[in-house]
């Protein structure tokens, strides 16, 4: 038995990266090839969809647009809920188990409610169609998010450390950048990776607030949808760009998300 105990996380491990390899697969065929014919590789080998995504401006300024929103996004998100996780872990105040739960309800809202709310007061305020305003719009769901996460990590560091560094004569900002961030490091790096995809898988908002100039590359991929079908070939090879940020970010912080894990914040 014990030579064959590997066998079923071999298994997993191989469902879980079938449908990766086959996106792969695809996206080195041609749209024809797909459809005529069922092959574990590509019979014609080609770059012509890899091509095309890096020479035609819609496709590539995507990827840039979604790259800016997203990271606009997570720096606004950790920055913001850094302060307030802190207050919650730290004060007792009027209020504050409710107010944290109304915070989390609008983490648990489906991004559809807000979808016409945002889209009128962005049109009123000149930020229609800005990476700007989808990475505003995606904070209303990554700050509570990131404040449920960050809040979590801060109540595990002792009290006695703030007071030392007070007796010390540390002041707050000096105290909470010297001193508690790095304590937290682990938290902000879970915080910033929930909150980066989330908004980088997030559609709806991203197309309802962009029209051309800040489209998103989820949005971009709909232009595969033509008279004669979807161009199969092109749209797997964005798929397969698409996993990129995401598997980059989980590579420097993974270790991070292990921690979350282990403290059962995640």
């Amino acid at each position: 038995m014990k030579r064959y105990k590997w066998a079923v996380p071999t298994l997993y491990i191989f469902f879980l990266m079938l449908p990766i390899y086959w996106l792969l697969n695809m996206s080195f065929k041609t749209t024809n090839e797909i459809l005529g014919s069922f092959t574990l590789w590509p019979q014609k080998f080609t770059f012509e969809n890899y091509i095309t995504i890096f020479t035609d401006p819609v496709w590539y300024s995507g990827y840039i647009n979604s790259l800016s929103y997203v990271m606009f996004n997570t720096a606004i998100s950790v920055t913001v809920a850094l302060p307030a996780a802190y207050a919650f872990s730290r004060y007792r105040f009027m209020g504050d188990k409710h107010l944290f739960f109304w915070l989390l309800t609008n983490r648990m809202a489906p991004p559809a409610v807000f979808a016409l709310p945002f889209f009128q007061l962005y049109s009123a305020v000149n930020l229609f169609d800005t990476y700007i305003a989808v990475a505003l719009a995606h904070a209303l769901f990554n700050v509570p998010l990131a404040v449920w996460i960050l809040e979590g990590f801060m109540s595990g560091v002792p009290k006695e450390l703030d007071e030392t560094a007070f007796v010390d004569g540390y002041s707050f900002p000096r105290f909470f950048l010297k001193i508690f961030i790095p304590a937290i490091l682990a938290g902000i790096g879970v915080a910033a990776f929930f909150t980066f995809m989330f908004s980088w898988v997030e559609l709806l908002l991203a197309k309802t607030l962009t029209a051309v100039d800040a489209k998103p590359i989820a949005a971009v991929m709909t232009r595969t949808a033509s008279s004669s079908g979807y161009e199969l070939g092109l749209l797997a090879a964005a798929g397969s760009l698409t996993i990129i940020p995401g598997a980059v970010v989980i590579y420097f912080v993974r270790n991070y998300i292990a921690k979350g894990f282990a403290l059962g914040r995640v």
